[in-house]
């Protein structure tokens, strides 16, 4: 039975009503004043939060901004980015090739190539030159 009392007595508190007043401090004078809830407050904040969490995110997301976010950008860039990486690979495979074949020219100039050849057979279909 205590913690249905315990529950009861919450539950009470959140709705129970409060007063906030706003005075004026040099002549006392009430300016204004409101009554509250702990639910009310809990809503109010809640909301506000939400908001501005609403605002943040539409700024971001339609505004220049979202260019600043790292790994963010337009689809044409993106495109370009993988174009030009593309580029960049195929570049380095023919730079290596022609550094091997380079390389490969030189060993044989100084007399130090000692690499075996590959000399076996191809087997090539013959080519049927005759017209009919």
């Amino acid at each position: 039975m205590g913690k249905q009392r315990n529950k009861k007595g919450r539950d009470g508190r959140i709705h129970h009503k409060y007063r906030l007043v706003i005075m004026n401090d040099a002549t006392y004078d009430e300016v204004t004043s409101f009554k509250l809830s702990r639910m009310s407050v809990y809503v109010a904040l809640s909301t506000l939060f939400v908001l501005l969490v609403a605002i943040t995110v539409a700024t971001v997301v339609f505004t220049p901004l979202r260019y600043y976010i790292p790994g963010y950008g337009d689809l044409k860039q993106r495109r370009e980015f993988i174009k030009l990486k593309m580029r960049t690979d195929s570049l380095e495979n023919a730079i290596i090739a022609r550094d091997q074949y380079l390389n490969n020219i030189k060993q044989v100039i100084n007399g130090d190539f000692t690499g075996k050849l590959d000399t076996t057979m191809i087997k090539v279909p013959k080519v049927d030159n005759s017209t009919y």
